[in-house]
């Protein structure tokens, strides 16, 4: 909440309104909402840490990144409230991202490579990016957080100033993303046992699955 506060206590009292200001803002808020673990965190650091070389973990990073372009895109312009403004829409949201993520949870638990770069533990560029793809535009929690705080923060501002708070958290997110899966590659350079992707695999297991149920249990609260 802080974090979330601070952009526009500074704007108000401190900095006068303009681009620059507008970018600090979307920066500061972009960062904000990007660094607690989640899903998507999760599969970028493990793909950098399981892949070969960081050339290889480019899918994943791309998709997800472009992913969040697209949903802040939609943000900033508005064309996103509607699912704010649609309850069914918002439940339904919730319960196939809810059955999506509970499924990936138990294949990621019962995956068990023989080797620290068993194929078994390794995505392809096209499993990369469809998953990538799945848990950054099926998950509710980044959808909501996308519209719901950086689409109401633009609201504020016009012309040149949204596009400079729109670039800025863009830019938060491509190399945050990047960063991640190079951090999960040098972590992965030291793992010679296999026991960093056991890890990982259960790790991921049970924040996917976790979120999966919390995603559940709001959507059937919804029904009664």
């Amino acid at each position: 909440m802080l974090v979330q506060l601070a952009p526009s206590i500074l704007q108000a009292f401190i900095l006068p309104a303009s681009p620059g200001a507008a970018a600090l803002h979307g920066f500061i808020l972009a960062l904000g909402l990007i660094l607690p673990l989640g899903v998507q965190n999760v599969f970028i650091f493990q793909q950098g840490a399981l892949q070969r070389s960081f050339r290889k973990a480019l899918p994943a990073v791309l998709t997800a990144a472009v992913c969040d372009t697209l949903l802040i895109g939609l943000a900033v312009t508005g064309m996103s409230l509607a699912v704010l403004n649609n309850g069914w829409l918002e439940t339904l949201l919730m319960a196939a991202g809810s059955i999506f993520l509970l499924y990936m949870g138990i294949s990621l638990w019962r995956r068990q490579p023989n080797s620290a770069f068993g194929e078994a533990a390794v995505y392809s560029g096209r499993r990369q990016i469809a998953f990538a793809a799945s848990v950054s535009l099926l998950n509710p929690h980044a959808i909501l957080d996308t519209i719901g705080v950086i689409g109401g923060a633009s609201l504020q501002y016009a012309g040149t100033n949204r596009l400079a708070f729109a670039l800025s958290c863009i830019v938060v997110s491509w190399v945050w993303f990047a960063a991640l899966a190079l951090t999960g590659r040098l972590a992965g350079r030291w793992d010679h046992s296999g026991r960093l992707t056991r890890l990982l695999n259960k790790a991921s297991a049970v924040i996917v699955a976790a979120i999966g149920l919390g995603l559940l249990y709001t959507a059937v609260s919804r029904l009664f």
